[in-house]
């Protein structure tokens, strides 16, 4: 199996619910599973089953108090303590929450042992990038932090330098935070103004703690960005600085919440942007990392037309079978999707985008332009730092 991909999958992550108002809805999991099912591409990948992370991994980047009251709300809902941001509006309690939360957990941890000890050259894990939980704290619907936990198992395991690139809507708090004084992690997230949406952090001038300057990338894009401005950014600041960086294990959040039709967000990209940028991190992940390559979900609340289509395109990428966008979408899923929620779903795996294109960052910028305003406060905030040029 070495050198194979994997995909993390345990039905039981769908338990990962939030009750029936909440815009988290867990039929995107199951909808996504069905449809890489639906798609084949379990013939391209190993499924497996990781372990829930255990108490001495969930330390790696949370407290024990906050464990202890993650644990106390899961078996009691209604005591749910909110100075630990549990029973909130955003994190209501449920029972069962620590044990589907670590096993969420458990795959992302998973997910990177194996990509480090070669038994796959790739690994997903479309149930987790809950990306905004602190160390004491559950926030925007994230109670464990895997992301920030595969990360940290990664260094305990002796890894000298991984990236975390984060492309979801919302800014990568609380895995910026958990490296925020550790120059080993280099965090780059693209992400909407913290003007305009939660968690109102990610500013470009946040560049890591003395001792780490440079090490957490911040670009702050404008509300109303779409395929061709998010691609340039992201071309403008992350292959450079992975360049620079050399990673050897590339970890990366896919959000779907980046979508137009997110109900959440206010960012204007498509499905087909999306999957470009899957296959630009696959490519720079052999390029920097010599393969090595982690790939997480995120957030997504279009949980029909969008969430389940972008992280098939992701699995696929992964699996070594990309999805060709102008793809029909297996007619037993689109009736699984009308069964399980009265919707219709698409009928092709693209928004009718494709081929995305974008203008080259090195061919010129317009100061003028509030998209090459947002790429260069990244750069000039970050570039010299890592003895580059802005």
């Amino acid at each position: 199996m070495s050198g194979r991909a994997q995909l993390m999958w345990d039905q039981a992550v769908t338990g990962y619910d939030f009750g029936p108002d909440h815009p988290m809805d867990p039929v995107r999991l199951a909808l996504t599973r069905s449809l890489v099912d639906a798609f084949g591409l379990d013939r391209d990948l190993a499924v497996v089953a990781a372990k829930p992370a255990g108490a001495s991994t969930l330390r790696l980047v949370h407290r024990q108090d906050y464990i202890d009251a993650v644990r106390a709300a899961s078996a009691d809902p209604a005591a749910a303590d909110v100075s630990y941001g549990l029973g909130t509006e955003d994190d209501p309690a449920f029972a069962g929450m620590h044990e589907v939360s670590a096993l969420i957990a458990g795959q992302s941890v998973g997910a990177a042992e194996a990509v480090w000890r070669g038994e796959a050259l790739h690994a997903v894990n479309f149930s987790g990038g809950l990306h905004h939980a602190m160390p004491g704290a559950a926030s925007g619907f994230c109670v464990y932090n895997d992301a920030a936990l595969a990360i940290a198992r990664l260094l305990e395991l002796g890894v000298e330098r991984i990236a975390y690139v984060d492309v979801d809507v919302h800014h990568g708090d609380g895995v910026q935070a958990a490296f925020w004084e550790d120059p080993r992690v280099l965090t780059v997230s693209l992400h909407e103004h913290p003007r305009t949406l939660f968690p109102q952090t990610g500013w470009p001038e946040e560049t890591g703690a003395d001792g780490a300057e440079g090490s957490a990338v911040n670009v702050a894009l404008p509300a109303g960005t779409g395929d061709a401005g998010w691609l340039r950014a992201f071309h403008a600041v992350v292959p450079e600085l992975l360049a620079d960086f050399r990673p050897q294990v590339l970890v990366t959040q896919h959000g779907a919440d980046s979508h137009f039709e997110d109900p959440l967000a206010h960012l204007a990209v498509s499905l087909d942007a999306q999957r470009a940028v899957q296959v630009a991190c696959h490519e720079l992940a052999h390029e920097h990392a010599d393969g090595r390559w982690v790939a997480l979900g995120g957030g997504g609340y279009a949980v029909v037309d969008v969430v389940p289509r972008s992280w098939t395109h992701l699995v696929g990428v992964a699996a070594g079978r990309e999805i060709e966008p102008e793809s029909a979408v297996p007619e037993s899923w689109r009736q699984e999707v009308f069964a399980r929620t009265r919707q219709l779903a698409p009928s092709r795996m693209t928004d009718g985008r494709w081929p995305v294109s974008w203008a080259d960052w090195e061919a010129g910028y317009d100061p003028a332009d509030r998209l090459d305003q947002a790429v260069l406060a990244a750069r000039r905030a970050v570039f010299p730092l890592r003895g580059l040029l802005a």
